[in-house]
């Protein structure tokens, strides 16, 4: 679970760095990604989702930092 958070969170920064550089990314399929990860998340035993509790929480703000990035000017 783990590396799937942090595969997810690296797309999440290279679509943010990319759109720094005035580039367009194509984030089809992104919802699906985390809604993926988030039922995963749910499926797991109470101790392992208190482990990754911090990885999502971090994910969740490279979610909102690419989300204020799409905003227009």
């Amino acid at each position: 679970m783990q590396d799937k958070i942090a595969a997810v969170a690296s797309t999440l920064r290279l679509a943010r760095s990319l759109l720094g550089t005035g580039r367009a990314i194509d984030i089809d399929g992104l919802d699906r990604m985390i809604g993926v990860l988030c039922a995963r998340a749910l499926d797991l035993p109470p101790e392992q989702g208190r482990i990754v509790r911090p990885n999502l929480a971090l994910l969740l703000m490279e979610l909102d930092t690419l989300s204020i990035a799409l905003q227009p000017p």
